[in-house]
């Protein structure tokens, strides 16, 4: 089966009006599409101080009628995640979820460090990516997602930040040929590169544009409109993504 796939991520609520409306823009547009996406993933930054409130008022703006996957960010913090935005008892462990959409497998992994900014995903959730991997059927193609790359981007904000000892999932993945792509967010730039042989595509953020080295010194772009991603995973499990800002 072919998936369609809306892919955001940085909203960094902060209760301002600033980042609701930006984050509803895009919401909007995503419900009014004349074919609906299968699901939207959100990899991470929801919240921009990880409070309840923040996670209260994302649950309102990602409701929809389809779908809405989410991973944490560095910004985020699992315990107000879980209660405010999952609906479950707080709890501070990693937040790992599988979902079946359109007959693809997708796994929201969480590489948060707690307090850092860099990215970890430690033996239990490697573990589980493994295990859950090893479950499927071997014709079930898979997606992995999670907040931090694993490859440089070539800036020295997003890079310095990014997810630690990559190759121990490029090593997991050696063992999964069923592993379609890697999604990340983080870099605040729409960006698609290569990581352990298969695409890795990073999402672009809701709330500002990463400026790129050669287009100035600020790195911060406020004033970019924001941006979504649509990737179309097709029965030879060929990903082909399609960016899109909204003015």
């Amino acid at each position: 089966m072919t998936a369609l796939l809306a892919h955001i991520s940085d909203l960094h609520l902060d209760g301002s009006d600033r980042a609701t409306r930006r984050a509803t823009h895009v919401m909007d547009h995503l419900r009014a599409l004349p074919h609906p996406v299968d699901a939207l993933l959100v990899t991470g930054d929801i919240a921009d101080h990880g409070e309840e409130a923040e996670y209260e008022e994302a649950a309102q703006i990602l409701t929809a009628p389809f779908p809405v996957l989410a991973c944490p960010g560095n910004h985020d913090v699992r315990a107000a995640y879980r209660k405010a935005l999952l609906g479950q008892t707080p709890d501070d462990g990693p937040i790992n979820q599988v979902h079946h959409i359109a007959g693809t497998a997708i796994l929201m992994c969480d590489s948060t460090i707690p307090g850092r900014d860099e990215g970890h995903l430690d033996a239990a959730t490697l573990a589980w990516i493994d295990s859950t991997l090893a479950a499927l059927p071997r014709d079930t193609p898979a997606l992995i997602a999670f907040h931090q790359p694993p490859a440089a981007l070539h800036h020295p904000l997003p890079d310095a930040h990014r997810l630690q000892h990559p190759e121990r999932l490029a090593a997991l993945l050696d063992a999964h040929p069923h592993v379609a792509a890697v999604l990340t967010g983080h870099a605040h730039t729409a960006a698609a590169t290569t990581f352990a042989a298969r695409p890795l595509i990073v999402g672009p953020a809701i709330t500002w544009t990463l400026r790129l080295p050669w287009e100035g010194d600020q790195p911060a772009d406020r004033d970019q409109p924001p941006g979504l991603a649509f990737h179309v995973l097709d029965d030879d499990r060929r990903l082909t993504t399609h960016y899109r800002v909204l003015p």
